[in-house]
């Protein structure tokens, strides 16, 4: 694989230049340039410009809306909707986030549903976005069908990931952000680029029988659930909140909907926002830094979030692969 060295801010500049031409507005582009920079900042390539071809292709399609200007409702006094406006997740997930914040903050609790919005992004931007403000953050969302049930064959689940945030006073967030499946798809699909394979079972191919070649989970094949009827219990609760509770699309629903352009599938995200302060009291942090300490002095032990937040203290160039590049730069002529 050939790779080029871009900075952050010229990776910015290129995300934002492609949307921008593409037909996003200065808000809504801005808001997936920032999501996308930061993804390839932590080192979470699968969801940094990776994903912007799938984007742009939403644009050029027509499905998603370059222009949309989401909206907040109040449900009741600690439960908010925002409406996306058919346009992309991260634009409503600006326009909802602060809302959420102020409204946990005063009542301890607060629950943001987000639907008609289309996600193709990483979770730990909201959630790590929540912790920052010294609130407990959790999200979910799902996708289209790419995932067996345990004992099936065939999708039903989205990858459905799921993210926790907990805030530390003073230091680095903990922050774990995972899919349901095995792996992520967008990992699949990069692995698949690059020629490497997948740990084997991760997925089947389209014959039903176990692989370790992505290709041929991502091209006809089924991802499978992780730790088996344990990772598909929790994918079915995270249709229900994503999709149930918010009011969207279940994954199958949002699959006989979508366009197949290549880009993200209309669907909602479920965020809820809890206050350490509020509910546990102010020793919270002292008390959790205990158990982080704890959890810590154990041999090989990594609190989730540390590698990301060690990676986004390289302010330095990043490696990309310039085919990708290559192919971003076409889309901006």
């Amino acid at each position: 694989m050939t790779t080029t060295n871009l900075t952050l801010e010229e990776i910015y500049n290129l995300a934002l230049k492609t949307l921008k031409f593409n037909g996003c507005d200065e808000l809504n582009a801005e808001a997936v340039a920032d999501t996308v920079t930061n993804a390839e900042r932590d080192g979470s390539v699968s969801h940094g410009l990776f994903r912007i071809p799938g984007y742009i292709a939403s644009l050029k399609s027509k499905k998603v809306k370059g222009n949309a200007r989401p909206t907040n409702k109040f449900l009741t006094q600690n439960a908010i909707r925002v409406d996306g406006d058919y346009g992309f997740a991260p634009t409503a997930i600006k326009v909802g986030l602060p809302v959420l914040i102020e409204t946990t903050e005063k009542h301890g609790v607060g629950v943001l549903t987000i639907a008609n919005t289309h996600h193709f992004a990483a979770l730990w931007h909201e959630t790590e976005s929540l912790a920052e403000k010294n609130l407990i953050g959790i999200a979910c969302t799902a996708y289209k069908p790419s995932v067996a049930p345990a004992g099936a064959k065939k999708p039903l689940f989205g990858t459905n990931p799921i993210s926790f945030a907990w805030p530390r006073k003073n230091n680095s967030p903990v922050v774990y952000d995972m899919a349901t499946s095995t792996m992520a798809m967008g990992e699949v699909q990069v692995a698949a680029r690059d020629g490497h394979k997948v740990p084997y079972g991760t997925g089947l191919n389209k014959d039903g029988k176990k692989t370790d070649n992505p290709a041929d989970i991502a091209n006809g094949g089924v991802l499978l659930t992780f730790g088996d009827y344990k990772g598909s219990a929790i994918a079915m609760m995270i249709e229900l909140l994503a999709a149930g509770l918010v009011g969207d699309l279940f994954s199958f629903e949002a699959a006989k909907e979508d366009n197949n352009d290549g880009g993200p599938a209309r669907g909602g995200e479920f965020i809820m926002a809890l206050s350490p302060n509020l509910i546990a009291g102010e020793n919270w942090n002292e008390h959790s830094e205990k158990f982080f300490q704890e959890m810590k002095s154990l041999e090989g032990v990594r609190l989730p979030g540390e590698r990301r937040h060690k990676n986004r203290l390289n302010t330095g160039s990043r490696s990309i692969n310039k085919e990708l590049v290559d192919k971003i730069i076409s889309l901006s002529e």
